[in-house]
Formats: structure tokens, sequence, C-alpha cells
């Protein structure tokens, strides 16, 4: 019977994504026409990079 316990790369996948979707919504909020599709970048960016930091502290 084994004890080791298997690591695993999830933090570092889900931190990389929601990174992505962070940049993705600071592209939007910098080059997307309007004041509301604009906040809507901001809301996605900032969304983003709080689950990004979630996920890595949550998978550590």
């Amino acid at each position: 019977m084994a004890l080791d316990a298997a690591g695993t790369d999830k933090g570092v996948g889900f931190g990389v994504l929601f990174g992505i979707l962070a940049v993705v919504g600071a592209l939007a909020m910098l080059a997307a026409p309007g004041q509301l599709t604009k906040a809507g970048g901001f809301a996605l960016a900032m969304v983003a990079a709080l689950c990004s930091v979630v996920a890595i502290q949550a998978y550590a």
C-alpha cells in the first residue's frame, strides 16, 4: 500500500487560465468602445485576477 500522495499542477493551470482572462479583460478595458464595455472589461480583469490568486493558494 502506497502512502505517497501525488502532487498536482491544478493551481498553476488555473492560475494561468485566469491570468489570461485577466489580460483579456484589461485589453477590453483599453480597446473597447463605450464606457459600459470598458467597465465590463475592468470587472472581468478584477474577478479573473482574484480567481487566479485564489486558485494558486487553494491548490498550493
